[in-house]
């Protein structure tokens, strides 16, 4: 199947989406915030935050797995965007590893269909047009090595978001 026929866009509440894995834009300690982060702690409920508490944190790029609880989604897949700091501190690369470790994860515990975020676009200050060309590339080369994925959803909360990967998957 090819790579466009396997990535869909929605504007929506990533929370309430049935798909097999969700992925959360999370704060290093996993442990909930604002955002993004915050929705799936209060939707999954409290046995997520203690699940979180047993892996010990997440180094920005890369992706933690759990349970979805009361989400759902079967798995939540935690990654640490990189916290915009002008585009000169390796922020693309590392949002980058954010999308293709968080499907290697999905793909290793059999999820077909994982849904995403637009990671670091919130409170961490990544340009949501910036942000965007990097995550679908990222998607795009990921999904080549992993087969078994069936099905990629970019949610996006706000409008602008939207409209950035509206863009990039109309051309």
């Amino acid at each position: 199947m090819p790579d466009h026929a396997r990535i869909t866009l929605v504007r929506g509440d990533i929370t309430t989406l049935e798909v097999d894995a969700i992925v959360n834009a999370a704060n290093s300690s996993l442990l909930g915030g604002g955002g993004v982060d915050g929705a799936i702690h209060r939707a999954a409920g409290p046995e997520l935050r203690e699940q979180c508490r047993t892996l010990g944190g997440c180094p920005a790029g890369e992706a933690r797995v759990t349970s979805g609880y009361r989400l759902p989604a079967r798995w939540v897949i935690h990654t640490v965007g990189p916290i915009w700091d002008g585009g000169d501190h390796d922020e693309p690369a590392t949002l980058a590893s954010c999308y293709r470790n968080s499907l290697a994860l999905a793909a290793q515990v059999g999820a077909k269909t994982i849904a995403f975020p637009s990671i670091s676009t919130g409170v961490y200050g990544y340009p949501g047009h910036l942000a965007a060309p990097v995550a679908l590339a990222a998607v795009r080369s990921a999904l080549e090595e992993h087969a078994s994925i069936q099905q990629v959803t970019f949610v996006c909360f706000d409008n602008a978001n939207f409209q950035a990967y509206r863009a990039l998957l109309a051309g």
